[in-house]
């Protein structure tokens, strides 16, 4: 596996990233709001990371209580224009044949059911903030940087390239919630820039999938999932 990895050095960060996308992609087969298509999705995301990334993924977060604090903040600013502006994610440009329309992905069955809410939860909450710190902040900045042998750029590294790049990609990424993806990404990306240290990235990160999964459970802001 180690011989592998060297030959692809890539993998670990972008396998996890690439079958997210494709899991989502496959939204009409793998319905989100039913119990067994769910727990699949997990099964897969769990099983390519600990094939191909298990070796990369950062454990620990020296800089735990500012980085519990940052992903706070991202929640903050990822609900604030809706709760200050009602409407505001109804504008033309976040709901266009672009970006899409914030929508939610459960049906109202489902928005009940412990099970699928938990299902989920656990995706937003532990998976997703491991796949895309791999990809966001621990690969494609690095990537930029030296796209023949990303693994001499240490993490953390950026030029303005690099970091602009990354922080509109990851807003992209969200579609009609890009404008707060976009202060999300500049956010995480300063915060990797800081401290190098990609378990203070993932834990950023999950504090705000934490956040951001509570406030739409209790008041049921579906388009956030």
């Amino acid at each position: 596996m180690n011989r592998f990895h060297a030959r692809f050095p890539s993998l670990p960060y972008v396998a996890p990233f690439a079958t997210f996308i494709l899991l989502l992609g496959l939204g009409s087969w793998l319905p989100a709001d039913l119990p067994g298509p769910s727990v699949l999705r997990l099964a897969i995301l769990l099983l390519v990371l600990w094939v191909f990334s298990r070796g990369v993924i950062a454990w620990t977060a020296p800089n735990w209580i500012k980085s519990m604090a940052l992903g706070v903040v991202v929640f903050l600013l990822w609900i604030a224009p809706d709760v200050l502006f009602p409407g505001w994610r109804g504008h033309w440009l976040f709901a266009n044949g672009l970006t899409g329309r914030a929508e939610g992905p459960l049906s109202p069955a489902a928005q009940h059911d412990a099970l699928v809410l938990g299902l989920r939860t656990v995706r937003a909450v532990i998976l997703v903030p491991i796949v895309e710190e791999l990809f966001w902040r621990g690969w494609l900045p690095r990537w930029l940087e030296d796209m023949k042998d990303f693994q001499r750029v240490p993490l953390g590294t950026y030029t303005r390239f690099a970091f602009w790049s990354t922080a509109v990609l990851f807003a992209a990424e969200h579609g009609a919630m890009w404008d707060v993806g976009l202060a999300a990404g500049i956010l995480y990306n300063w915060w990797m820039k800081q401290t190098k240290n990609l378990g203070d990235l993932i834990l950023a990160h999950a504090v705000t999938n934490a956040c951001l999964s509570a406030y739409v459970i209790i008041a049921g802001r579906w388009e956030y999932w």
